[in-house]
């Protein structure tokens, strides 16, 4: 059974269901007159919240305010509730390995468990990627690490 909705002439407006679409058109409810199929009402209001992504969630304790209870306890729902997305579809989890690296060179294009760290690594010093430069300040070269022992 389809259900359409139907028009008259006189303005009169109703819901009926027929058996396929090639059915013909019935007869007004109130008038009897004949009727069109009108194009059904769109009902955009219920739209779908996948919620905030696992990148959005609180990362550290001052991020829940302190581990307030309240705090905690709204996260943790939307967490579970995202975990449940997440398992019916799965090309919304994005890549959840653990990641190995997310300075200097792996800035914005984090290094994960499970890449070859050689080509990642190459990958990113070619994409114009620089490495940290550590400046080391003229009075520590004559620290024990560093400083040479004369033997005389």
């Amino acid at each position: 059974m389809i259900l359409y909705d139907f028009g008259c002439e006189q303005g009169h407006v109703f819901e009926a269901s027929l058996e396929s679409m090639f059915d013909n058109d019935p007869a007004c409810l109130r008038c009897g007159g004949a009727t069109r199929r009108r194009p059904s009402r769109v009902n955009i209001g219920g739209a779908a919240d996948a919620g905030p992504s696992r990148e959005q969630m609180p990362q550290s304790w001052r991020a829940t305010h302190g581990g307030d209870p309240d705090t905690v306890r709204h996260w943790h729902r939307l967490a579970e509730k995202r975990e449940k997305l997440e398992e019916r579809h799965p090309e919304l989890a994005g890549d959840r390995r653990p990641v190995l690296a997310h300075e200097g060179i792996f800035q914005g294009a984090p290094l994960r468990a499970g890449d070859d760290i050689g080509a990642a690594v190459h990958d990113r010093l070619a994409s114009g990627a620089r490495p940290h430069s550590h400046v080391v300040a003229s009075d520590d070269r004559n620290t024990p690490a560093t400083r040479k022992e004369s033997t005389l």
